[in-house]
């Protein structure tokens, strides 16, 4: 699967409105009074792709590597090994305000920011389509654009019911079952994906049955020869620099059990670049299309 193209902004005259006082997820009260310079910074890429569908995409001063879009590519990024953030890249940016959740860290970082005198805005970490809308309005209304954020709310929610709509058009009357593995290397990082890390949501979301969540898998389970036969998926979704990190199709298939499930015969497994795979967000519909399309063949257009 290809990576999507950027986020489309939010058409309107929508008008900002600075001061703002938001109370952010950890209880902080968080003044905002400029929004010139930006950072969003997340594990999942959802809230630089959030700023830039408000139409603030200039803003963003700097990014994580999971912000894939192809106007942040010249930022520097302020994550090192992965998902850590440099305390020292961030502050050299003079941002003037940062959007975060915990899913980057470590947590001293962000409050040693917020110590300088940077106002830091934690959102809800969790990504689903539960909770899409209400991290877009989140994200809107801490950067004094509530009027552009309900108007993207309203316009990603219909694209999520005409995408729903053409997927079962797709999908066949008896729901595939799948399962989302999460791989880092060759060493001991496989795991089976269960509820609670937008993976159910995103299954359910293609028309596939999340098996694992079904069974019971709450968070995360070892990706064992056991664990796999017993479920016995028909589609594997993982994501792509997992899948190339962990020696790509070939070497997936060596490793135990996964050549004994239907999908391992039949090498169905649906590789999702890692920025799309469970970022939820403004370009929710287009993740769900597409992802769909590669589950059941729809040739792209």
């Amino acid at each position: 699967m290809a990576e999507l193209p950027d986020p489309e902004p939010i058409s309107g005259d929508f008008t900002q409105q600075l001061p703002v006082t938001v109370t952010d997820v950890e209880g902080r009260q968080v003044t905002v009074t400029d929004t010139s310079r930006i950072l969003a910074l997340d594990i999942y890429g959802t809230l630089s792709r959030t700023v830039i569908s408000l139409g603030l995409g200039d803003k963003l001063v700097g990014r994580t590597i999971s912000s894939t879009e192809a106007q942040l590519a010249k930022l520097p990024v302020v994550t090192e090994n992965g998902h850590s953030l440099n305390a020292e890249a961030i502050l050299s940016l003079k941002p003037t305000v940062i959007v975060a959740d915990r899913s980057v860290g470590p947590p001293e970082v962000l409050d040693q920011i917020a110590a300088a005198g940077v106002p830091v805005v934690l959102v809800e970490q969790e990504r689903s389509l539960a909770k899409n809308g209400e991290l877009m309005k989140t994200v809107a209304h801490a950067l004094g654009m509530d009027q552009a954020g309900d108007a993207l709310v309203t316009r990603t929610d219909k694209e999520i019911e005409e995408a729903k709509a053409q997927i079962a058009a797709w999908a066949p009357e008896k729901p595939l079952n799948g399962v989302f593995l999460y791989a880092r290397g060759n060493a001991g990082v496989f795991f089976i994906l269960g509820g609670g890390y937008g993976s159910d949501a995103l299954l359910e979301g293609v028309g596939v049955h999340d098996i694992a969540t079904a069974q019971g898998i709450k968070d995360l389970a070892p990706a064992n020869a056991e664990a796999l036969v017993s479920l016995n998926p028909e589609v594997y979704f993982m994501m792509t620099h997992g899948l190339e990190s962990a020696g790509g199709l070939e070497q997936l298939l060596t490793r135990p059990g996964i050549a004994d499930t239907i999908a391992g015969k039949n090498q169905r497994i649906v590789s999702i670049p890692d920025g799309m795979a469970l970022s939820f967000g403004p370009q929710t519909a287009q993740v769900l299309l597409a992802v769909a399309k590669a589950t059941y063949g729809v040739p792209a257009k």
